[in-house]
């Protein structure tokens, strides 16, 4: 009974964690910054997609969000080589 509650109130806080990033994202001025707001946007889409295979019960949206995590690693990775050296691959 408080399950569907816990993960409305969840799903609302990381829903406003979300669009407070998207907002810090906007007013940055460096890329530094401007990849640190993806990244922490990348953390809470992978939340949200937890949060959604409690609620609904399937193993699916686990596995969207293990593939969801390993391609943000691996985009910020690329953002900072990109940054730090002006190209991904060398």
């Amino acid at each position: 009974m408080i399950l569907p509650i816990a993960l409305t109130i969840a799903a609302t806080c990381f829903g406003l964690a979300l669009l407070l990033n998207l907002w810090s994202l906007f007013r940055a001025d460096n890329p530094g910054d401007k990849i640190l707001a993806l990244d922490t946007m990348v953390v809470n889409i992978i939340a949200l997609i937890v949060i959604y295979g409690i609620a609904f019960g399937t193993g699916v949206f686990f596995e969207a969000a293990m593939l969801f995590a390993m391609m943000g690693f691996v985009s910020t990775v690329a953002f900072c080589r990109y940054i730090l050296r002006g190209n991904i691959i060398e």
